[in-house]
């Protein structure tokens, strides 16, 4: 009974439209006072639940991406990939362009959304001119931009290290993430590439040497910030949220006073879109402590493994429903909540089957990351479609194959662990 006035509180609440961290707030104390628990301990909660250093981490790479991604970035990216797709000549060029660069700007923004809106502004219009349909270029930017959720410095993924209250690393997440996502855009390449030949889509055209040199030569710059970061972390020079100050300082560096397309009277209105960002960000991180600890004292994650060990005792049958929920839920929700709320509760369900937490974030991370391509609280979705000047209703009938593709991918890893774990394992993570 307590675990239901908990969550038949917070869906009223949401089904009334209530935002979502006050609806997760107002549904805890709704808990808590329902347990006759002070009220005072659940404000000490959302205080407490902030009040990790490591929580630095999401304002530093957010603003590091933020600069990168509108500071001239992208183009140079979309550059540097044309560069090595035109030297193959192969069909459909401009589609294995567009997945190559997001593949890279995956790693410097880190945000699904973000190399849509870059990548997308640039790509879609370049494809369309050159014969691509306007929805199958949308559909390859916002199919390629789901990278962004698992390839380091992913801030989900950062998010999902503080859901778990530290017992998965930052750095263990960023290093299982890679492979994955490599795999993801292989495989995306590999399907543009059949559209290329049934579909007669135009050849990639090589980039005169000379051109090439200037392009390759500036877009280094940018792929400087991937070494900074991953390579710092691995090292041990800095720690991910000292990775993330560095990379801020080198993309304001390299923004302002290499590529100097930004002017500096605009930056005080990207710090601003990047506080809102991160006020959004951690009022959820916040109020979704609150709801996990209520819940909690509710016993609810013993609870739930009891009800998936009633189910089955096979660690393989609980993943397949755990795929088959989490893909339900980020329909409905979006990402970081979901991952705020529905950590605390899984995380002990997995571990009792003997399931590892960095290869269960990577999973949770891929069904989630796919919600944002979908109706009808697809938010990289509906940035794709803004950008491409496609309806939704066209981009969902060209969608499936992609689909297709996307949950391939999801069954590998979560069935292979080997691909999330053989990195943070290498490492000594």
């Amino acid at each position: 009974m307590d675990i239901a006035v908990l969550l038949l509180s917070m869906c009223f609440f949401f089904a009334i439209g209530m935002p979502i961290a006050y609806a997760l707030a107002l549904s805890s104390l709704v808990g808590a006072l329902w347990i006759d628990l002070p009220v005072g301990a659940v404000m000490q909660q959302f205080a407490s639940g902030v009040g990790k250093v490591s929580m630095l981490t999401i304002p530093f790479f957010v603003l590091a991406g933020a600069i990168m991604a509108e500071g001239g970035m992208a183009r140079r990216l979309v550059d540097f990939a044309a560069v090595v797709v035109g030297f193959t000549r192969m069909r459909g060029g401009l589609s294995q362009v567009n997945i190559l660069a997001t593949t890279i700007m995956s790693g410097i923004s880190g945000s699904s959304v973000a190399d849509t809106s870059a990548i997308g502004s640039v790509m879609i219009p370049q494809m369309a001119a050159k014969g691509y349909p306007r929805v199958f270029a949308t559909n390859v930017t916002i199919s390629a931009s789901l990278q962004a959720i698992i390839i380091p410095p992913s801030h989900n993924s950062v998010i999902y290290s503080l859901a778990t209250g530290g017992v998965v690393s930052i750095t263990s997440l960023f290093l299982a993430g890679v492979l994955p996502g490599l795999l993801l855009g292989f495989s995306l390449m590999v399907l543009c590439l059949f559209y290329a030949y049934r579909d007669k889509h135009p050849k990639g055209e090589p980039v005169p040497i000379r051109q090439a040199v200037r392009m390759l030569g500036d877009a280094v710059w940018g792929i400087v910030t991937l070494v900074i970061v991953l390579g710092g972390i691995l090292t041990g020079v800095f720690t991910p949220i000292e990775a993330g100050a560095v990379a801020c300082v080198w993309a304001f560096f390299v923004t302002m006073f290499i590529y100097r397309d930004y002017k500096w009277s605009e930056l005080p209105l990207l710090v601003y879109k990047t506080l809102q960002t991160v006020a959004m960000v951690l009022t959820l991180v916040a109020t979704a402590s609150c709801f996990g600890y209520v819940a909690a004292l509710m016993q609810m994650p013993a609870k739930m493994t009891e009800f998936f060990v009633a189910i089955s005792s096979n660690k393989y049958v609980l993943l397949m429903w755990l795929n088959i929920m989490l893909l339900v839920l980020g329909t409905a929700l979006d990402l970081a909540p979901l991952l705020l709320i529905c950590t605390p509760i899984l995380l002990p369900v997995v571990k009792s089957f003997g399931i590892d937490p960095v290869h269960f974030g990577i999973v949770m991370l891929l069904n989630l990351g796919i919600g944002l391509l979908t109706p009808p609280v697809g938010t990289t979705l509906f940035v794709g479609c803004a950008i491409g000047k496609v309806s939704v209703d066209e981009v969902m009938r060209g969608i499936w194959p992609f689909y297709y593709v996307m949950f391939t991918v999801l069954m590998i890893v979560t069935y292979v662990p080997w691909l999330s774990l053989a990195l943070p394992r290498a490492f000594g993570f």
